[in-house]
């Protein structure tokens, strides 16, 4: 097996191959004559299809403390290529230690440049400058095609200070980004507009598509579900395309081109995209009345919308001249860095990745918008993201595979059956049952619904039921209604959720909160599903006030502890947190026993 330095120079020195583009056909033809013979030498030699790098795992936080949050561990991070040094610097690539390029890498970049030739797609624009060596880096390609007036605002160098305080955030965000900013930029060419609007996704999301705001936004470009609904961005239970990547690009970038012909200027048209075409309307008319200018920066704005635009220019500085700031911005390649390739309508994610030779998460950050570990499409013509080197060896392996697609099935379940039998009889644990199918921390189902679980044994060919859109929650979304509580003393998290019908997750969620700690006097947002349910639990918080134990009557009974109970297990079986569960029976520590008797209030 080949050490992992090799490994990322071959994939590096093919990339860079597929990239080279020269006017005469011989030349196309000699090229696509090496790759072969490349691709065949090295699949004989046994280095091509080697094992995917073990993945590492990163704690991201969000873009500026409270704005967003981020659920995945996002723990892939592919090899940036670096393909940016200048000609001069070339004798020094030999002596630098590197595990992103190798040897190959190293030993190829003379000829590109001396080739002279844009390492961009088939589409590559008119205003491309094809004779500049520097267009291998996707970075100057994106200095090429700024157009954005530049901010005059003071903000700009709070935000500047802000990023470049975190150069491990930077870096983070940068590697995220590489996978999807060439076809950003291709699309954002495409359109004639400014290239400043690729770097937009480092503050809506940094560049993370599992982000999810407090107001619901979700995906790089950070679409809430309505607006996601008016521009095509499909959201059921089996998928959300407002993480898609390709079809919320197009949507972004047709809303923001509608905001700037509505406003005239890219900077109200961004203020409009984050606050709303609505908010900025207003606010113009506003200081048009009263005889003010109506320029952005004039603008009556909220604070994050003020913050908007500043936020983008500064981030522009950083990637316009890293060193100004201490910063260091690796290079991207000017190449596409993922191919879409057909596959069956219905196919287990993993499966996938299997056999494109790739592993789970990386396929997941190219095709975030599945939620569930099956991917069961009514579209006859899915399309899947794949890494451009394991396209083919995708399309290979799926025509040699004899094997079932799908290893997961539909099964009814029951209202009042318990969760645990069910985890149990399909051979789940209780975390992954509720993990596949979004099920709140109760103990029984709350009514008869479809849910997904592994195939049996022996059931490989069982069918498949097709699920519609079993999840109510999204469907009643727009019926969901706002209202406050006020977290009094010994109130925790999951007797909350339990009272108002909800889970603990969506008030994490509704409230930006990264763990369910709380504070007496805390104020929380409760998201129920209708204005009838809104005003009857706002209205019963305030009379009973069931909540505040001090007053509330408790009901006692006792569990007896079973072999492989753990506190958490019990505690989330009764929807109980772990220390009321301590404190009730007087534990110090979570040892249990089995035929142990538990008291539960």
């Amino acid at each position: 097996m080949m050490n992992k330095s090799v490994s990322m120079g071959i994939q590096f020195f093919l990339r860079i191959g597929q990239s080279i583009q020269t006017p005469a056909q011989n030349t196309v033809n000699f090229v696509r004559t090496f790759h072969a013979t490349l691709f065949i030498s090295l699949a004989s030699a046994g280095v091509l299809f080697s094992p995917a790098l073990q993945a590492e795992t990163n704690t991201i936080s969000n873009v500026a403390g409270d704005e967003i949050i981020i659920f995945s561990d996002d723990s892939f991070k592919p090899a940036i290529r670096d393909l940016g040094s200048k000609p001069e610097a070339s004798k020094d690539l030999q002596s630098q230690k590197s595990t992103r390029g190798g040897r190959l890498a190293d030993s190829f970049e003379i000829n590109i440049k001396d080739n002279k030739t844009n390492a961009g797609s088939e589409t590559n624009t008119a205003n491309s400058d094809q004779s500049n060596p520097q267009h291998d880096d996707l970075w100057q390609r994106i200095k090429n095609g700024y157009a954005m007036p530049e901010s005059t605002s003071a903000l700009t160098t709070k935000h500047e200070e802000w990023y470049s305080s975190r150069p491990d955030y930077v870096q983070r965000m940068v590697e995220r980004s590489q996978r999807y900013l060439f076809h950003i930029v291709e699309e954002v060419e495409k359109r004639g507009m400014p290239t400043e609007i690729a770097l937009l996704p480092m503050i809506e999301s940094a560049y993370n598509p599992k982000a999810y705001s407090k107001s619901s936004a979700s995906g790089i470009w950070q679409f809430i579900p309505s607006t996601g609904k008016h521009f095509g961005l499909k959201q059921n239970w089996w998928v959300d395309n407002r993480r898609n990547i390709t079809m919320a690009t197009d949507a972004a970038l047709t809303y923001l081109q509608k905001l700037h012909a509505m406003f005239g200027a890219w900077d109200l048209a961004l203020a409009a995209y984050n606050a709303g075409e609505g908010t900025v309307g207003r606010a113009i008319e506003r200081n048009r009345k009263l005889g003010l200018p109506t320029d952005y920066e004039s603008l009556n704005l909220s604070d994050e919308t003020k913050n908007y635009v500043p936020k983008l220019q500064a981030v522009k500085n950083l990637m316009t001249d890293p060193g100004n700031y201490g910063l260091k911005i690796p290079t991207i390649a000017n190449t596409p860095y993922f191919a879409k390739v057909s596959a069956p309508a219905r196919i287990d994610t993993h499966l996938v990745a299997k056999l494109a030779e790739i592993n789970h998460e990386e396929f997941l950050a190219l095709n975030p918008s599945y939620d569930r570990p099956l991917i069961n499409s009514d579209n006859g013509n899915l399309e899947l993201l794949l890494p451009i080197m394991a396209a083919q060896t995708f399309r290979t392996n799926l025509a040699n595979y004899e094997k079932p697609l799908v290893n997961w099935q539909t099964y009814q379940a029951k209202r009042g059956e318990s969760m645990d039998k069910i985890a149990n009889k399909f051979g789940m644990n209780l975390a992954q049952l509720r993990d596949v199918n979004d099920l709140s921390a109760q103990a029984k189902m709350k009514k008869s619904t479809t849910i997904l679980v592994p195939k049996a044994d022996g059931n490989d060919d069982a069918p498949l039921t097709v699920i519609e859109e079993p999840a109510v929650e999204k469907e009643t979304a727009p019926q969901e209604q706002t209202i406050t509580h006020k977290v009094k003393k010994g109130e925790v998290m999951q007797s909350i959720a339990k009272y108002y019908g909800v889970s603990v997750k969506q008030i994490l969620a509704a409230n930006a909160l990264r763990n369910g700690k709380l504070k007496t006097g805390q104020i929380l947002n409760i998201n129920v599903s209708s204005a009838k349910e809104a005003a009857d639990a706002k209205k019963s918080a305030n009379k009973s006030k069931p909540l505040d134990k001090s007053k509330s009557v408790e009901k006692k009974q006792t569990y007896i502890v079973k072999r492989g109970d753990t506190l958490h297990s019990i505690a989330d079986k009764f929807d109980v947190a772990v220390v009321d569960l301590k404190r009730w029976n007087k534990k110090s520590s979570a040892h249990i026993k089995p035929g142990a008797k538990l008291i539960i209030q």
